[in-house]
């Protein structure tokens, strides 16, 4: 007669054993209080192969999940943030590159059989309101006499800027002046001062934070086209 037990009997007093050195999920000195672990389903043991699949189970009371001063931290972090930003913005800005005359240097004439040359010498002024240097990359200059346009100049030799500064250029213009009534007026010698409205068109290139833009400007002066004249006189600028 077989007195072995039963294995639906065999198989609960291992159960039992195994929950006596493992107890089940969520008892406390081994009391139960709560359901079965799902990952060892009451074994208290992780099945092999599976450690990097599984999840740790942590109280929602651990300290560990309300760190200190965290509203300030994220507060101090946002802010710094925003000064960078701010700080980036107000540096990096672009601002403006203003091309404004000053004065009349010199006027020399000289009388061909049928035309008039004028060389004028002009100073200006360049102001850079950036905190980075500006590259001039061309200045073109064209000069009119009665509304005809009497000669055209580009210079491209131009230095940069500094940042947040002001630099001047002398600036020679030639004018050639073919009117027969313009040539008689110059060359009379019964007017003592012969005056001509000379209208100067600039316009300058320039180049900075990696774009490029475009000043414009004109102005207007009144020569003598009947004398050499070396004393500076200050010019008009009309917007």
């Amino acid at each position: 007669m077989d007195t072995s037990p039963a294995p639906d009997l065999k198989s609960g007093m291992e159960k039992v054993k195994i929950l006596k050195q493992f107890p089940p999920y969520g008892c406390v000195n081994g009391e139960i209080a709560g359901d079965t672990c799902p990952t060892c389903r009451g074994t208290g043991r992780i099945p092999r192969g599976q450690e990097d699949q599984l999840v740790a189970v942590i109280p929602c009371n651990d300290v560990r999940l309300k760190p200190r001063h965290t509203k300030l931290y994220v507060c101090i972090s946002m802010a710094a943030c925003l000064l960078f930003c701010c700080l980036i913005l107000f540096f990096l800005f672009p601002r403006s590159v203003t091309l404004s005359p000053v004065s009349v240097l010199s006027v020399m004439v000289y009388f061909t059989s049928g035309t008039v040359e004028i060389g004028v010498t002009n100073l200006v002024n360049i102001t850079n309101e950036n905190f980075v240097p500006v590259q001039i990359v061309e200045l073109d200059i064209q000069g009119l006499v009665s509304g005809a346009v009497c000669g055209k100049d580009k210079i491209s030799n131009m230095t940069a800027i500094q940042s947040r500064s002001q630099k001047s250029y002398t600036v020679p213009m030639h004018l050639t002046i073919k009117d027969k009534g313009l040539n008689n007026y110059c060359k009379s010698t019964s007017i003592k001062i012969r005056t001509l409205f000379l209208e100067l068109q600039m316009t300058m290139n320039i180049s900075y934070l990696s774009h490029t833009e475009q000043v414009s400007m004109e102005t207007f002066e009144f020569i003598d086209c009947g004398n050499n004249s070396t004393i500076p006189h200050p010019v008009t600028q009309t917007n």
